[in-house]
């Protein structure tokens, strides 16, 4: 690990578990459905939250929880994550500790994220301060981008019942992350994008779930301006985009999409003009 980014175990557990069902025929059967477990996590030693994850890569996920809901500002701020799956517990040590840390959570709002997520405090106030970088697409990578996904072995494949996050750098696939709730996936990448100690050019978020405002406030708050989703959106999560600047394209299916907000963002090749909205 680079000089300044926290230490980190490198815990696992299995994604997959397998049962035996009763088909309509009355047939037994086998099969793999995703695992769930609980990771409570404690920083510097105090209960935080709960989270339920499939536990794909918890450290990252972890890491990005605390970058997204504002506890820390950057990775450097912790010193190390232990994540110890026989306990369900994940240890956060930071260097100099989370100011305010009480009045920091003492706000708490359960969201409707898959798993059931969560947000402390009022976020909207210092991410609608940041300035996202002037990312664009075309039709043409919001396709490439959606092959890409169709081609990825993926969890969802086997077992249903996960949603995935994808992390895209001027169209190129950089990481992919399955997780029983698209929040705790989302918060792996952010988790991965601290440790990488460089900014990701020509970002682009795509996930399998809906744009919801705690999607789109994650999203603006990893500075990435551009997400696509397979499915669509909620108002608030419109509402959020269009305040933030953030380019909001939803439907996303094969040649196929809806962008809700965000056009001057979408360009169409050859002329690569952005769209005009009346």
């Amino acid at each position: 690990m680079s000089a300044g980014l926290p230490r980190l175990t490198q815990a696992r557990a299995p994604l997959l578990q397998a049962v035996q069902v009763v088909n309509e025929r009355g047939e037994v059967q086998q099969l793999q459905i995703p695992a769930e477990r609980a990771l409570t996590l404690y920083v510097d030693k105090r209960e935080l939250v709960t989270l339920m994850t499939l536990g794909a890569h918890p450290e990252w996920m972890v890491l990005g929880y605390l970058l997204n809901q504002q506890l820390i500002a950057s990775a450097s701020d912790v010193e190390s994550i232990t994540v110890d799956w026989e306990v369900g517990a994940a240890g956060i040590h930071t260097h100099r500790g989370i100011t305010d840390l009480a009045a920091k959570t003492a706000t708490r709002v359960v969201t409707t994220g898959c798993g059931q997520g969560s947000m402390f405090g009022d976020l909207l106030d210092s991410v609608s301060r940041r300035a996202l970088p002037p990312t664009t697409v075309t039709p043409q990578m919001l396709q490439s981008i959606t092959e890409t996904i169709r081609q990825q072995d993926s969890v969802y494949k086997q077992a249903g019942s996960v949603h995935g996050c994808a992390l895209f750098s001027g169209g190129e696939l950089q990481l992919f992350v399955e997780d029983v709730g698209r929040h705790n996936a989302i918060d792996t990448l952010a988790g991965w994008m601290a440790l990488q100690q460089r900014p990701v050019e020509q970002g682009v978020l795509y996930t399998t779930g809906r744009l919801t405002s705690e999607m789109v406030m994650k999203a603006a708050t990893m500075g990435i301006a551009v997400v696509v989703s397979r499915s669509g959106i909620t108002h608030m999560g419109l509402s959020l985009a269009q305040s933030l600047g953030v380019c909001a394209i939803g439907r996303a299916l094969h040649q196929r999409f809806l962008c809700y907000c965000g056009h001057e963002r979408l360009l169409f090749a050859p002329q690569h003009r952005a769209v005009t909205v009346a």
